[in-house]
């Protein structure tokens, strides 16, 4: 009984915290043809405002030379569009297999929830949390594996990544994503899968966040987009609910 109602004033707080988190978001609509080349010179980027991320979910917040990072977001029928500047002084990735404790390795991660219904998503595609590496591929947790491990997922045919340093300033990175949405009828393992069709008005869950490592074995800050209340001193809930995300519009 005891387990019972530890477990429900968890999942009260968590929901508390959708409020907590109500800051909205809005997306204007592509004007043109945007090229994920790192150049974000496309007019269509002049005129949405820049969005921070910082805001602390692990480890110590770190100096402005360590990191920053900001980012704006458009859309059109087909996909999201990011673009993410990353002020990093040092760019480490460890290991090869793009699977293999990635989110140990510098990375952008970004949370996505079709519908923006919340709720659980940690083994399951109710929402989305795409680690996508300094290689570019998108890796996310599965469905569990039929002996119960956990499955991690590639997932590079949801989006096209590139990224490169900027010219004015060493450690700074531009950073373009295109990102397709998957709702929660994805099935990793079907060959017919299609994205959704975006339109004016559709609200979605988003939340972007960094994993910051500078040489270390595991990753040394974690900081996102969103202020996310700590459950049991934990912040770190973005991978397991989509309570914790912002909602995010798309607006002309």
């Amino acid at each position: 009984m005891k387990k019972t109602l530890v477990i429900c004033f968890a999942a009260y707080l968590i929901l508390i915290n959708t409020s907590a988190n109500a800051a909205a978001l809005e997306a204007e609509k592509s004007t043109g043809v945007i090229a994920i080349d790192g150049i974000a010179n496309e007019k269509a980027w002049q005129s949405p405002p820049w969005h921070p991320i910082d805001q602390l979910i692990l480890g110590k917040m770190p100096s402005a030379e360590d990191f920053t990072g900001r980012f704006k977001i458009i859309w059109d029928e087909k996909q999201l569009y990011l673009l993410v500047e990353i002020t990093d002084d040092v760019l480490f990735d460890q290991h090869a297999d793009p699977k293999h404790l990635y989110w140990d390795d510098d990375c952008i991660e970004i949370f996505i929830d079709e519908d923006a219904s919340g709720g659980n998503h940690q083994f399951s595609y109710n929402a989305f949390a795409y680690h996508v590496a300094l290689d570019n591929q998108a890796v996310d947790i599965g469905e569990k594996n039929a002996d119960g491990s956990d499955n991690f997922v590639l997932l590079n045919d949801h989006l096209t990544s590139y990224w490169q340093r900027s010219e004015s300033a060493p450690h700074k990175v531009v950073w373009e994503v295109a990102l397709r949405v998957y709702d929660d009828s994805f099935n990793f393992n079907a060959d017919d899968q299609h994205p959704v069709v975006l339109s004016l008005g559709k609200k979605l869950g988003f939340m972007l966040a960094y994993c910051d490592n500078d040489g270390s074995k595991e990753r040394e800050h974690f900081i996102g987009s969103t202020d996310i209340k700590a459950v049991n001193g934990n912040k770190n809930l973005g991978y397991i609910t989509a309570d914790v995300f912002q909602r995010l519009t798309l607006v002309n």
